[in-house]
């Protein structure tokens, strides 16, 4: 059976670039053809940008690498118009147990109020998550769009210039150079874009190791998250049990420090350890196997002139927590709408500095989360370890304590709260939606607020007068007007209004919460329009 990871997806076939007698110039170049490169170039196609994915690759990855995809960015990859048949496929979930030894000390509901168009999370493949986004991006293309993805094409040399970058790509026919206006390098953990420029990460390596095994089996687990401290199967160590798509389990098994990573990968290692977890009876097939280390690192800056970095290539987590590619989403969802406005000429080049600022909060956000969350898994003392599982011993009783026990605190979207593109706020209203926060989602007349929202600025009225559309210095703003007494729920008003009787919110094209007001007034709004784009 030929499986989708086995496929070329975008072959190698040769561009008028190559036969170019100077270099061809492209408003933007993504290097990388993973989650994060793929959700980037569609979104700037989508947008009008004019875009060049360069992947060394023919071909979606092989093994399921990042399978936990969080409600957010579900909601982003909505947006992109390829949401649907994600969590279509998906393995759709809110629910997970923890086990200290062999007993349940608790279980736990990542999404517990209702009024959410999506999950807390869904498990599929990276292979499958990728096919996905190339068949968008194959439809966009479709339809007129200028988006173009290039396989067999690995860069070899850039160089960054003041108002651009040139690059070296080498293909089966050869080496060609190409120019950028923009350059978003997201080309992974060792990306050589970084290596090439000279830059390097800032952050903690830690010392243990971790087995991923992707199993192909029938089981009767629930679809829920497990994690095991100190299983009986893995004595001393922690292990993580996940439900994907095509009967395929994902398993992570703590190895520790001072391994032979070849050795441990060996199917002859591998499997008496599965069936030591499954029970020598299971009939499983490996599908793949890969060894980890637990790394919590970034870039000091995510933008360098006209080359700016996204996802692993920008910042590193251990996978704990699902942090990884959610992250990146949540990157290129930051930075795209910047970028179009800076390239639109209505917003200046600064604009793009708050990328920076507000993504290096979010991985500084997730580095920390990640970091407590391995020093939890894997104390580094006799003390550490007698409180952890002291913890772990109070929580099967005790509901205090259960805060406190992290197995990978799971991903949750980023509020930019400090930033200077913030503009005014209500103490009244809730604190989940002030300035920098991602507007959550809620039922409302029509359908769900975010697909309402979509990916410009919009002026969302709850029970209050404004104009339908306004030009804010050459930044046009829709009005969206709702009202409270639309959702019989009541969730729009809670997440909203909360004692406020009316509101007035200002909205980013990346749905996080620019300003708020209780009452319209055009001034003000030109004035956080105007602090939103950089001006």
């Amino acid at each position: 059976m030929t499986r989708i990871f086995e496929t070329p997806l975008y072959p190698y076939s040769r561009s008028p670039d190559q036969d170019a007698t100077v270099p061809a110039r492209h408003t933007a170049v993504v290097v990388g053809a993973g989650p994060v490169g793929l959700a980037c170039a569609i979104d700037l196609a989508r947008q009008g940008v004019e875009v060049v994915v360069l992947d060394e690759n023919d071909k979606v990855s092989f093994g399921s690498r990042a399978i936990c995809f969080a409600k957010r960015p579900l909601e982003i990859l909505d947006r992109l118009g390829c949401g649907e048949p994600m969590v279509e496929k998906g393995v759709v979930w809110n629910l997970g147990k923890v086990f200290f030894g062999d007993r349940k000390v608790y279980d736990f509901n990542l999404l517990p109020e209702d009024g959410h168009r999506r999950p807390a999370f869904i498990n599929l493949q990276q292979y499958h998550f990728e096919k996905y986004l190339v068949d968008r991006a194959r439809e966009l293309e479709a339809e007129g769009a200028p988006i173009e993805i290039r396989g067999n094409s690995k860069v070899t040399t850039v160089v960054p210039r003041e108002k651009d970058v040139t690059l070296t790509v080498e293909t089966p026919d050869g080496p060609y150079r190409l120019t950028a206006d923009w350059l978003i390098a997201c080309d992974g953990a060792n990306s050589p874009i970084r290596a090439m420029m000279g830059l390097d990460f800032v952050g903690r390596v830690f010392e243990d190791n971790f087995l991923i095994a992707d199993v192909i089996m029938e089981a009767g687990f629930p679809t829920e998250r497990w994690f095991w401290f100190d299983p009986p199967f893995n004595r001393g160590q922690s292990a993580l049990l996940h439900k994907q798509p095509d009967n395929v389990w994902r398993i992570d098994l703590q190895l520790g420090w001072n391994i032979d990573k070849e050795t441990e990968k060996k199917p002859e290692n591998v499997i008496p350890r599965l069936k030591a977890m499954l029970g020598e009876e299971a009939k499983f097939e490996l599908e793949w196997v890969s060894i980890y280390t637990f790394q919590c690192r970034r870039m000091e800056k995510f933008r360098h002139g006209h080359v700016l970095f996204a996802g692993d290539s920008a910042h590193q987590v251990s996978p704990f927590g699902a942090r990884g590619a959610n992250s990146g989403l949540q990157d290129t969802d930051n930075l795209v709408w910047k970028l179009k406005l800076v390239i639109d000429g209505k917003a200046p080049e600064s604009l793009l500095d708050t990328y920076d600022i507000e993504r290096i909060h979010g991985a500084d956000e997730n580095i920390l989360n990640s970091s407590r969350s391995t020093d939890f898994i894997t104390p580094k003392s006799e003390t550490s370890r007698i409180f952890r599982d002291a913890v772990l011993d109070l929580s099967e009783r005790f509901a205090f304590a259960r805060p406190l026990v992290n197995s990978g605190r799971l991903s949750v979207p980023c509020t930019y709260d400090g930033s200077p593109l913030n503009g005014p706020d209500v103490a009244a209203m809730p604190p989940r939606t002030r300035p920098g926060s991602p507007a959550p989602d809620a039922p409302v007349k029509g359908g769900w607020l975010l697909d309402r929202l979509g990916d410009r600025f919009v002026l969302l009225t709850i029970d209050a007068d404004a104009p339908d559309a306004l030009d804010c210095g050459g930044i046009a703003v829709e009005r969206l007007a709702l009202s409270a007494a639309d959702d019989a729920s009541g969730a729009f008003g809670e997440r909203y209004l909360g004692s406020a009787r009316s509101a007035v919110y200002l909205i980013r094209p990346d749905q996080h919460v620019a300003a708020r007001w209780t009452a319209f007034d055009e001034s003000a709004v030109a004035a956080a329009v105007a602090r939103a784009t950089g001006r």
